[in-house]
């Protein structure tokens, strides 16, 4: 193909995939840094992420509103101590607007591939609304963008309806009919007594019951948001007191899961309130330690699972026809099915689609478990940053502090990678192993690794892939400054391409 006809690339200096809190967030910063050559690159048709992705009934988060938000953009507005959906993806769309990310958006834009162009030393990428390159790329996918699917025999030919809890229809009826919901999952847990009161027939099928905790919900008064936004340091004062609570359980989490064991006796006492059948008590009753799965919180669950109209069974086996087979053997006839089953999570999808400098993909490099340095660059892939990258997922407190911190990181990374002339900064090999050894070690103590459960947090090989072995206060110690030490440079820093937009 000659030069005059090939496709116009589009140059910039950063490149953000992802537009949900890790993609906003980066695009903030990147503005606050006097950062303006970037785009985001999204590929829906709206910002939001997650919160985008998930509109089931009763989508709600299970962190305080007034930690679950940006340091810099507190929301004095909240309306529940635990916000729903609908106004957390709102939240989003205003952060959008407040700090002018709208003319860096590239909506229905899904990056396809993203290799590194060592001669030239920046990121090539192909979406399919055209060609961008980028000094720097950052991945802020996050980790709950791919639904998973399970692979169950007779499902593809279910004559009824099926669909995911994060691509929910919401033009299918579920009054009146026979429904299936697999897992029982954070999603699952809202989901339920959403949709118990209007179907003929719930059946529910579990692998493994969740430790459930009441939820501490209400409505936020008229009275406490007038003195949020008059008074700004009242919510700053609120929102470091949710802080300090979430990181004493998290240290209980990772280094005395002994300590626990109270915990798990008011979960134990809040099943025994609310189930009066021995048999199905039994059923909902968790044979783990309380924290090595994520602990649930609801107060609805329960109630729920209790009406004469529910069915809880065993984990499913496969679909037979228009029935659901579970794993003790009872079959179940259903009119649709619907999936809590969670999401790509230890094996990012993104990966099979990023090449890094060897020429392997991301996927083959991970092959046997996710790992970075600091959770957030990676050897052998010059310039890529995570937000949200292996672990740094939380069990117990908000994970857009971690995302701060990374952003923290991302600003002095380009800080660092100016101040040295180099065309890109690549992580010594040494360096990441070093990293990920001390992150397994500190991980081997933890609730998560010892509780006796099989949980998401894990990858094929049984490694914690996913969480971050310690406070948010230590991970933003960790990830304060970028130590050159721990990378190799890359090159001499050329002139940047014209623009074609220019």
């Amino acid at each position: 193909m000659s030069s005059s006809t090939e496709e116009p690339v589009q140059h910039v200096r950063v490149a953000v995939v992802g537009s949900g809190f890790g993609g906003l967030g980066a695009a903030v910063r990147l503005r606050q840094e006097g950062v303006d050559d970037f785009v985001v690159l999204e590929r829906a048709g709206s910002v939001g992420g997650t919160w985008r992705d998930n509109s089931y009934p009763g989508c709600a988060c299970d962190v305080p509103s007034h930690l679950y938000s940006f340091s810099f953009a507190p929301n004095p507005e909240w309306p529940r101590t635990f916000s729903g959906q609908p106004e957390i993806r709102a939240y989003l769309e205003r952060i959008a607007d407040r700090f002018r990310l709208r003319p860096h958006l590239r909506f229905h834009h899904e990056v396809l591939s993203a290799r590194w162009d060592a001669g030239q030393a920046r990121w090539e990428l192909e979406t399919n609304q055209g060609r961008y390159s980028a000094q720097v790329l950052v991945a802020a996918c996050g980790p709950l963008a791919d639904p998973s699917v399970p692979d169950l025999p007779g499902l593809a030919d279910f004559p009824g309806e099926v669909f995911h809890s994060a691509r929910w229809n919401h033009d299918y009826d579920l009054a009146g009919k026979r429904v299936a919901v697999v897992g029982t999952g954070a999603s699952a847990i809202q989901i339920v007594p959403m949709i118990q009161p209007q179907v003929e027939r719930l059946v529910l099928l579990q692998r493994t019951p969740p430790w459930v905790m009441p939820r501490m919900d209400r409505d936020i008064t008229a009275a406490e948001r007038w003195l949020y936004r008059r008074l700004p340091a009242t919510q700053r004062a609120l929102r470091a007191a949710l802080w300090g609570i979430r990181e004493g359980q998290t240290r209980m989490f990772v280094n005395r899961p002994v300590l626990l064991r109270a915990a798990e006796r008011m979960a134990k006492r809040n099943l025994d309130s609310h189930i009066a059948d021995p048999a199905l008590r039994a059923r909902l009753t968790p044979d783990y330690r309380f924290g090595c799965k994520r602990v649930l919180l609801s107060n609805t669950y329960y109630p729920a699972l209790a009406q004469p109209n529910v069915d809880v069974a065993a984990g499913l086996r496969e679909v037979r026809g228009s029935s659901v087979v579970a794993a003790d053997g009872s079959e179940h006839e259903v009119d649709a099915i619907i999936l809590g089953t969670g999401f790509h999570v230890t094996d990012m999808p993104i990966g099979s689609r990023i090449t890094g400098a060897a020429g392997r993909t991301l996927a083959e490099e991970w092959k046997d478990g996710m790992a970075a340095l600091r959770g957030t660059t990676v050897s052998g892939f010059p310039n890529l940053l995570f937000v949200i990258g292996p672990n740094t997922g939380l069990g117990t407190s908000s994970m857009v502090l971690m995302i701060e911190s990374q952003l923290n990181y991302l600003a002095d990374y380009l800080r660092r990678l100016e101040g040295t002339g180099a065309a890109a900064l690549d992580v010594a090999p040494a360096a990441q192993q070093r990293w990920n050894e001390a992150v397994q070690r500190r991980m081997a103590g933890t609730v998560w690794n010892t509780g006796g459960c099989r949980s998401w947090y894990l990858d094929a090989n049984g490694n914690n892939t996913v969480l971050w072995p310690g406070t948010t206060a230590h991970f933003r110690r960790e990830t304060r400054t970028v130590d050159l030490a721990e990378y190799e440079l890359v090159g001499k820093r050329v002139p940047a391409p014209v623009r074609a937009d220019a």
